[in-house]
């Protein structure tokens, strides 16, 4: 939200640096998050002159320029070259001396001394559009003739400059969204040190002048509309603003319209009323009616875009039909034309669930709609419309033609709240004197309407929709008051907590660190996703989807149900940008929806899954003089998925493993412990990589993290002293049948030998020449030790022949020799 300093000024009486006030305004809570300048006229025309021609001859080298000298207010004249067609002796015209900036649309660029066909200039006489006045480049720009020579272009056209500060408005602190609410603040935070008036803008002398063109009001839809008021001004003039209205809407990045439609967008900013101004004749029968109409009726709104309406839109209609979006936008028909000479002007207080909805559903957000959905001050309406139309006259001419028509049913209260000054100086940390925090109070217009010893009873007028519990009220006194005036203690306070062992961050930071030194990157993607890429999806059902209402795109409009996707986006993204080369990994949650859940409470219905993604892709290294480019494997996947349960600690010999397909998956293992699936990895099918338009390889692996962290939180870490006597390494190698796989060689030599055997691994796998056909070979390797002993050889060959007799007997193997 951006807040003009002059505007401010309007209503308080300040006068400080930009930056101070940019810190005052930060710490009572209204973030700045920048300040800028305006100037009217690009540039503020600093450097530019009022100059008198004195003498205008033609160029001896060029028939369609002019010598000039110019008086600029100095000693001596400027001799300038000229090529207007227009140019004279005798006229006042601007001029733009030697190192004067000249500001175009896109550029700008600095006026030099500079010979032009052999004669020397010393400037430039300026066009309307070198000047930023207007488009015209005709010639150059010609004034009045009673205008002394040397004064600032600036002055003689009344260059407007303001500073601009671009607050942060938290969704809570509508109160602030105008001038005069940023003023009240302000107002309150210096009034603690000097009297500080605040100036509400004057309403006492409006007036009716007649009733001749009195419109009716009926509010069907009490819920939705909680207050509506209006008045008619007739005889009025559209036309162009006075310029002192449109700089106050340009400083704040708004187009003049009209100057009825301006000075409803003045009074906005003022103080944060939104108004409608309708053309009168466009209201059918002389009636306004606020109420919803069909589902899918059309709506074609200010922007010339045909809108199906919903059922719980809220519109104001005439007779026969809507005239606009209640709260949100005007209609096409109804608005404020060069023609129009009769105005309805509406202020209304809308429910603001209703304007919230409705505008997301229409993909709308306008100045209006920002407020209304964040709560407007429903007991300003009146006052809002007394303001505009008093303006309007002033500027539009006209007369008030009708009362004020004001439908309030149900007024909406102030909120009582009881606070103690034990609790305000408990919480804030400091003792602070009961006059202060009741002149606070009082100049943020919270009314005190009890006092005892211990505390206060107070009224909080309904725009200050954050505030309705005594630590809010609180809140408001330290904003105040100043967080900076908190002194700070040499006392620290301290608790003692059980840290539950092992320590899930902890575990994920190990991990993390893992993988971030083996030249991974971890990616953090958004939560919300696409449904549309669980259409057609047998593991993760659209069904199970847990959807946004009002998303604000189709991109966002469901919680993920897998890392996959945001995972194959970042993949995707760098991919587009010639980083074709990924090693990727995520921590996340993923959410469900079970409709089968048999509950009377909803909530059950929807649960949640910590996940952890590992996404390979490209190639493995750099191409360079001394090393081959090498692709990424399913088994580069596989090491890292190991190197990442080894630093777990899970006992290999206990994982099983299974081979599988899906609709994620081309090829896929799936690892188990104690029957909980604690992995699956593998290629990503053609069908996933499609919905990211990716063409490469990628390999992925989803780590079930709950199932992990609940193994391991089961596992005790065991320590045993290193080994006295040395470990001897024996190979056999086997042919068995093709379906055989290395899984059931190593789980049968731990059957077989559990004491002795510490490790088992695979060296070679071989099909071909004089292996039989269906069969294959694996070399495997097997580590033996005795803990407690040197194994002599023959005991090493009892252990040996008792695998191979297994290996025999359970898989039907062949020593190869």
């Amino acid at each position: 939200m951006k807040i003009s300093y002059k505007w401010l000024k309007n209503y308080i009486d300040i006068d400080i640096e930009p930056a101070r006030l940019s810190e005052i305004l930060t710490n009572i809570g209204l973030e700045v998050e920048g300040i800028s300048t305006f100037e009217s006229i690009k540039g503020g025309l600093r450097g530019f002159v009022i100059g008198r021609v004195i003498t205008c001859d033609k160029h001896s080298n060029a028939n369609s320029l002019s010598v000039t000298t110019v008086d600029v207010g100095e000693p001596d004249l400027l001799k300038i070259v000229c090529g207007a067609p227009n140019v004279a002796a005798g006229q006042n015209v601007i001029v733009a001396p030697v190192g004067t900036t000249i500001y175009t649309e896109d550029d700008s660029f600095k006026i030099k001394k500079s010979k032009i066909r052999g004669e020397v200039s010393e400037g430039m006489i300026c066009a309307e559009d070198e000047l930023g006045l207007g488009k015209g480049h005709d010639g150059i720009m010609v004034l009045e003739d009673d205008i002394k020579a040397g004064i600032p272009a600036k002055d003689y056209f009344k260059v407007s400059d303001d500073i601009i500060f671009d607050i942060g408005l938290t969704p809570n602190r509508i109160d602030g969204a105008s001038h005069y609410g940023v003023a009240r603040d302000l107002a309150a935070y210096f009034s603690q040190d000097h009297k500080v008036k605040l100036e509400k803008p004057y309403v006492n002398n409006f007036k009716v002048d007649n009733d001749n063109r009195h419109i009716d009001v009926i509010i069907e839809n009490e819920e939705a509309c909680h207050r509506y008021s209006g008045l008619t001004i007739s005889g009025i003039e559209v036309k162009e603003s006075p310029e002192w209205l449109k700089n106050y809407l340009l400083s704040i990045d708004l187009k003049p319209i009209n100057n009825v439609v301006d000075i409803t967008n003045f009074v906005l900013h003022e103080i944060g009323q939104p108004l409608h101004a309708f053309d009168a004749d466009y209201i059918k029968e002389n009636k306004v009616i606020v109420k919803t109409l069909s589902k899918g009726t059309s709506f074609t709104t200010l922007d010339e875009e045909e809108r199906k309406l919903d059922a719980n839109d809220l519109m104001i209609c005439n007779e026969s039909e809507g005239m606009c979006i209640a709260g949100v936008f005007g209609g096409a028909k109804s608005g404020v034309t060069n023609n129009t000479k009769d105005i309805f002007l509406e202020s209304a207080y809308f429910n603001p669930v209703y304007v919230r909805k409705t505008a997301r559903r229409h993909g709308l957000n306008t100045d209006a709609s920002f407020r209304f959905e964040r709560g407007v001050d429903p007991n300003i309406t009146v006052y809002a419309l007394k303001r505009a139309a008093l303006l309007i006259k002033e500027l539009a001419g006209g007369n008030i033609s009708s009362n004020i028509v004001d439908i309030y049913p149900n007024p909406v209260k102030n909120f009582k709240i009881d606070i103690t000054f034990a609790n305000i100086n408990r919480l804030i940390g400091n003792e602070i004197d009961k006059e202060s925090i009741k002149h606070i109070l009082t100049s943020l217009e919270i009314q005190i309407s009890k006092e005892d010893d211990k505390g206060l009873t107070v009224l909080v007028p309904p725009y200050r929709v954050d505030v309705k519990r005594e630590a809010d009220i609180i809140e408001e006194i330290l904003r105040i008051y100043g967080y900076n005036y908190v002194a700070i203690t040499g006392h620290v306070n301290s608790t003692i907590t059980h840290s539950p062992k092992p320590d899930e961050n902890k575990l994920r930071n190990v991990i993390a660190e893992l993988l971030s030194n083996n030249g991974f990157n971890e990616i953090m993607a958004n939560s919300l996703t696409k449904a549309s890429y669980y259409d057609d999806n047998n593991i993760y059902k659209n069904e199970h989807l847990v959807k946004i209402y009002n998303p604000l795109s189709q991109d966002l409009n469901s919680m993920r149900q897998s890392l996959l996707y945001g995972g194959l986006e970042a993949i995707a993204y760098n991919i587009n940008r010639k980083n074709q080369d990924l090693k990727l990994y995520e921590f996340g949650k993923c959410y469900f929806y079970n409709k089968d859940v048999d509950d009377n409470n909803p909530i059950k219905k929807y649960y949640e899954e910590q996940h952890f993604s590992i996404f390979i892709s490209g190639n493995k290294n750099v191409e360079s003089w001394n090393t081959k480019q090498e692709s990424i494997s399913f088994y580069d996947l596989k090491a890292n998925i190991e190197l990442v349960l080894k630093r777990l600690g899970f006992d290999f010999s206990k994982i099983e493993s299974e081979e599988f397909s899906n609709d994620i998956f081309s090829l896929a293992l799936r690892l188990k412990y104690n029957n909980k699936i604690i992995v699956e990895y593998g290629i990503v099918s053609a069908k996933q990589l499609k919905t990211s338009d990716i063409n490469q390889e990628v390999f992925y692996g989803d780590l079930y993290w709950d199932n992990i962290f609940r193994s391991l939180k089961k596992h005790k870490v065991q320590f045993e002293e290193l080994a006295k006597f040395p470990a001897v390494k024996r190979d056999l190698a086997l042919i068995v049948d093709k379906k055989v796989k290395f899984e059931d060689i190593r789980k049968l030599a731990s059957k077989a030998e559990k004491k002795l055997i510490r490790k088992i691994s695979i060296f070679d796998v071989f099909e071909g020449k004089n292996i039989p056909e269906g069969k294959k070979s694996y070399a495997v390797s097997f580590i033996i030790q005795d803990m407690t002993k040197t194994l002599n050889d023959k005991y090493i060959e009892r252990i040996m022949s008792k695998l191979i007799k297994t290996y025999e007997k359970e898989l039907g193997a062949e020593i190869r020799k």
